[in-house]
């Protein structure tokens, strides 16, 4: 039996590839916008996304009022109340 050496070369390559998509203007409104927001959480702040609430509107009363209930424990009810059907009795003068 014969002994075969085998010999292996590694090549290195650099291979540079391009951003896709549109590039980054830096300096623009939005990237110091996002830079701020990145400084604000590194910090230790919160990133308040969205359109802030009106406490005082009618619904976020409504929510906070289901909130209290469901934390004293009672019972929520979900849907449209039922009819309450009311007998009129008809009285001969």
């Amino acid at each position: 039996m014969s002994k075969k050496t085998t010999t292996t070369k590694t090549v290195v390559t650099n291979v540079v590839t391009k951003r896709r998509g549109r590039p980054v203007v830096e300096g623009c409104a939005r990237q110091i916008k996002l830079a701020a927001r990145d400084e604000r959480v590194a910090n230790g702040g919160s990133v308040e996304r969205g359109r802030p609430n009106n406490p005082n509107s009618a619904r976020q009363i409504r929510l906070a009022e289901a909130a209290a209930r469901k934390a004293n424990g009672i019972a929520i009810k979900v849907g449209r109340p039922k009819l309450v059907k009311v007998e009129l009795e008809l009285v001969e003068a």
